[in-house]
């Protein structure tokens, strides 16, 4: 079998590095507490990620250039990410603390860096280059198990490197020394992992290789400290860069684009409701469905429509609701209020619903007897209909606790029918509208946020691009 020529592998832009230290016996059963400040922070900072990434990938498609702004700081988010896997539980390969921040950290034991891609695909060759990271995106879904918004470190024990950091650690605990065989592999699924992080946000336009490149050191060299003249110019350019203010304005920026993009979604979802979904009558209804008890009623969960204020806001939202029925026999369907059903239903054998679209297997049975009365003589029903066949209630939605009650109308056992629910809701086309909108404003404020927030001052731009 021929050997491997290690010169012949071509180094791939994504450079992962971790160096083993001594970490303690015990250090690992706490990190998950010591570890949470990042974990809180950085779940924040994969949001931002996330818009960032989105923000890129639209750009990278018209101009064919990823903006560099954006890159350094998802690059920044990557390393940080990683300084925090490293020292917990995606590989606990150092006891020493992480430190907050996007920048890169010589002295620390695990460092990335990412060459930044001077020209990419564009238009629908992008696409299909990113759909094409599918299989990519499969086996690093395998090696994670699971986690948090890309940060694996604290959410992964149902994935191999999970199970792996999990098997060094008993052995740490039980014999003092890490095996270096389980770090070298551990580091080398890590890199896989975010060789295709990078990929997935468009930050290279290399495929990832499917080699596992086991070992602390990456196979394109050592990442480089900065030179000392160098950095005497640039350390107060980068403190000034990535201070908290500057993280903070990311962080609510990403948050606010990632709002906008939510609330395009849902208005835009509104709208279509609204244009296909109406039925000849105007409504928006549930499909029918079959219930059926042995017992004497149906009674369904309750609509608590609130206080008059809200019972207000709920009824300019529902306008009418309406309830459809249909059955081979007389079946009454009333509307009244929660107090008045129960007491009417107290004594009698009745089947209860969760909520109104409840399915048949998930009725609750209530112990009890026959009613003293037909339900059409009671006097508390907001709105009722009786009668066999196609029946339809309508009922203007009011303030207040309610509940809907099926029974025959001649109170005998065996009810059954077919029911639907619907509601016109006679705004949802104005507040899809209206959510489109504004989801489209916050979009481009928070989009105009993050550029500003994350693009690079211009004196250290000067200096020279970093990776």
């Amino acid at each position: 079998m021929q050997a491997i020529d290690a010169a012949a592998i071509q180094p791939y832009p994504v450079r992962v590095q971790g160096r083993l230290e001594r970490p303690s016996r015990w250090s690992w059963l706490v990190k998950w507490l010591l570890a949470l400040p990042h974990v809180i922070v950085l779940t924040v900072l994969w949001l931002a990620f996330a818009a960032s990434s989105i923000a890129a990938f639209a750009a990278v498609a018209v101009s064919g250039r990823y903006p560099r702004s954006l890159f350094d700081f998802n690059v920044g988010v990557m390393r940080w990410s990683w300084r925090v896997v490293f020292y917990a539980y995606g590989a606990n390969g150092t006891d020493r603390y992480p430190p907050f921040t996007l920048a890169d950290v010589p002295g620390y034991p695990a460092r990335l860096s990412v060459a930044y891609p001077e020209h990419q695909r564009s238009g629908l060759p992008l696409i299909g280059w990113w759909l094409a990271g599918i299989p990519q995106y499969m086996i690093a879904g395998m090696f994670l198990g699971g986690g948090l918004l890309g940060l694996w470190g604290g959410a992964t024990w149902l994935g191999l490197i999970g199970l792996l950091v999990l098997v060094a650690a008993v052995v740490l605990l039980l014999d003092g020394a890490y095996p270096r065989s389980i770090f070298d592999l551990v580091l080398g699924l890590n890199r896989w992992v975010l060789r295709v992080v990078a990929y997935a946000a468009v930050m290279t336009t290399e495929y990832p290789p499917f080699r596992l490149d086991a070992g602390g050191d990456d196979p394109a060299g050592a990442i480089l400290a900065t030179p000392p003249a160098i950095a005497s110019r640039t350390g107060e350019h980068a403190r000034a860069a990535w201070g908290p203010a500057r993280v903070s304005a990311a962080l609510l920026a990403g948050l606010a684009a990632l709002a906008g993009v939510a609330a395009i979604v849902a208005g835009a979802g509104a709208v279509v409701l609204d244009q296909t979904q109406r039925d000849a009558s105007g409504y928006l209804t549930s499909a029918p469905a079959s219930y059926s008890t042995g017992a004497y009623a149906l009674e369904s969960g309750a609509y608590d429509a609130g206080a008059p204020a809200v019972g207000g806001i709920a009824r300019q939202l529902l306008g009418t609701i309406r309830i459809g029925s249909n059955s081979g026999r007389p079946v009454f369907v009333g509307i009244a209020p929660a107090a008045a059903a129960a007491a009417y239903l107290a004594d009698v054998a009745h089947a209860e619903a969760g909520d109104l679209g409840a399915s048949s297997a998930a009725l609750r049975p209530a112990p009890g007897g026959a009613p003293s009365s037909a339900p059409a003589a009671q006097h508390f029903w907001a709105a009722s209909t009786t009668g066999a066949g196609q029946r339809t209630l309508t009922w203007k939605v009011r303030s207040g606790d309610w509940r809907v009650v099926v029974m025959n109308a001649n109170a005998t056992r065996n009810v059954a029918s077919e029911l639907s629910i619907g509601a016109s809701f006679p705004h949802l086309l104005a507040i899809g509208t209206a959510a489109l909108g504004a989801g489209l404003l916050i979009l481009l404020l928070g989009g105009g946020g993050l550029y500003l927030a994350v693009r690079r001052p211009r004196q250290a731009a000067a200096v020279g691009p970093t990776d």
